[in-house]
């Protein structure tokens, strides 16, 4: 089965409803299931750590190829109808969103499996580079142990 995949990285914002809607049309009565995860940038990198800008570069071409073969192992585990993906990138200010992640199924078990195994691996494995700027000065982020545990616990490793 063709299912439609659709991967954006994009400076602009991105409308939620609006993505949930053109699925809606797409799948006419197919799905059962749809399930979506808004990421937003925190205002804060830890405990007395305050963040005023979260910067997003990316490697236009390597980045979607990263995030479809992310989509791809989604789309070998579970029964899939449609998914989209938005990934935000530039200067993004404490509330903004940041990620869009749409899955739809003919039922919620593998829509919400498929929208949080996208998640943990697009912090994981998607080519972005991050830098938060502070009062304090600017850092480069990178993945957590926390992050890539559960990434682990995806294929078999303990979370």
């Amino acid at each position: 089965m063709n299912v439609p995949v659709d991967i954006r990285v994009q400076a602009g914002d991105f409308d939620a409803g609006a993505e949930l809607a053109d699925a809606r049309r797409r799948l006419g009565g197919a799905a059962g299931a749809v399930a979506s995860f808004v990421g937003l940038v925190r205002d804060r990198a830890g405990p007395g750590e305050p963040v005023s800008t979260l910067h997003l570069e990316h490697y236009p071409g390597m980045t979607e190829h990263s995030i479809r073969a992310i989509v791809d192992r989604a789309l070998a585990r579970w029964p899939l109808l449609d998914v989209v993906v938005v990934h935000r990138v530039g200067d993004l200010m404490p509330s903004d969103q940041i990620v869009f992640v749409q899955v739809a199924s003919a039922h919620r078990t593998a829509a919400f499996a498929a929208c949080e195994y996208l998640m943990d691996f697009l912090k994981t494995d998607a080519v972005f580079w991050k830098r938060e700027d502070s009062p304090a000065g600017s850092r480069w982020v990178e993945a957590t142990g926390a992050d890539r545990q559960r990434t682990g616990a995806w294929d078999g490793g303990s979370a």
